[in-house]
């Protein structure tokens, strides 16, 4: 009777696992925190390996990715000794930020296999725009439909390859142009289907803008985060997360109409005297408040 008993406790509470095993998943893949290998961009290029380490230490599950040659790598480390540096911190560049200026001011495409490649042997999500140089830059509503346009074909060739395509955004896009602005345009005329956005919510906020509008008026388009905080004193700069003076945790509370995948911590525009030890401060922030 009493091994009866056990049985049946013992069958209910693994049927009981199973019931909570989606909610549980889908909680821990939340819990996942990247880094934008760029807030550590004095030291990672002079040692990969022992930063990446560090970085692993520091907490970090996930990275993004920045500084890739065709050529030299990351920094003179060729991918698969990278990604087996991933590997040994227990890390994963689940997105990659590449240059695209070239193929934005030539069309040439010569570049965007090589990304590609990279990024699907790095087993990663997202290729990602992060940048476009003030030359090429978009002056007109027009000029922002052509990028669109671009933005589309590349992100096609990412499709085809199992891989989405991202647009990571600065205050620039946000330049108004009668009703609209430069990044509505943008969101306006990609394929929800095809194309996401980075959204680097510092940008925005600095821009005069509201993260959480965004999310009402576009939900579901804004698949990964640029996490960094703005300093109360100076809005030029950053600081750690949680000491400046954005609202992370209205915005976390909103991840789900973002439809944010992934976020990723970065420190842009202020440095502090020991960024990893910074960026391991905005880790713990994020991972006792936030998520």
């Amino acid at each position: 009777m009493i091994q009866r008993r056990e049985f049946l406790i013992n069958t209910s509470l693994a049927l009981g696992a199973l019931a909570i095993a989606p909610s549980f998943a889908y909680n821990t893949k939340k819990k996942a925190i990247g880094l934008q290998l760029y807030s550590l961009r004095d030291s990672l290029p002079k040692d990969v390996k022992g930063i990446l380490t560090q970085v692993g230490q520091a907490g970090f599950s996930e990275v993004e990715t920045y500084g890739f040659s065709v050529k030299n790598g990351f920094f003179g480390t060729g991918v698969k000794d990278f990604k087996a540096m991933l590997n040994d911190n227990g890390l994963k560049a689940t997105s990659n930020h590449f240059d695209f200026n070239n193929y934005i001011e030539t069309d040439s495409t010569e570049n965007i296999k090589a990304y590609i490649d990279t990024a699907n042997y790095l087993d990663s999500s997202y290729v990602t725009v992060p940048w476009i140089s003030e030359r090429l830059r978009g002056t007109t509503a027009d000029d922002y439909k052509k990028l669109a346009d671009k933005i589309t074909k590349v992100a096609e060739l990412c499709n085809a390859a199992n891989l989405k395509l991202a647009y990571h955004n600065h205050d620039f896009e946000f330049e108004k142009f009668g009703d609209s602005t430069g990044y509505e345009i943008l969101l306006n005329n990609t394929d929800k289907n095809k194309v996401d956005f980075e959204l680097d919510l510092y940008w925005v906020v600095r821009s005069g803008n509201d993260p959480l509008q965004l999310f009402k008026k576009y939900p579901g388009r804004f698949t990964m985060w640029h996490v960094k905080d703005m300093d109360k004193s100076n809005q030029d700069l950053n600081t750690e997360i949680g000491k400046g003076r954005i609202d992370f945790k209205a915005i976390f509370a909103e991840a789900k109409l973002s439809g944010m995948k992934h976020f990723y911590v970065e420190h842009e525009t202020n440095y502090f005297p020991n960024p990893i030890e910074s960026v391991k401060e905005s880790c713990f922030y994020v991972r006792k408040n936030l998520i």
